[in-house]
């Protein structure tokens, strides 16, 4: 089952979100500007998180708010 079937499922934002953190992790490269590189450093650490964690949270978030805001 994908993204896209949940949402259309009516399956609420935790189930989507634990959908998200139960797949294997993989290592993905991305191109920033070094400013936003080192600003997200900053504020993920300012939360206590890691600097992917940050990232995974803030991809799923927008995933979620864009499908239309799952409840």
């Amino acid at each position: 089952m994908g993204f896209r079937r949940l949402v259309d499922d009516g399956t609420n934002r935790t189930a989507i979100q634990a959908y998200f953190a139960k797949s294997d992790m993989l290592t993905t490269t991305i191109r920033i500007p070094a400013n936003l590189k080192e600003t997200l450093a900053e504020e993920a650490a300012f939360f206590g998180v890691s600097t992917s964690a940050c990232i995974r949270q803030c991809v799923i978030n927008h995933l979620v708010i864009e499908a239309g805001g799952a409840q």
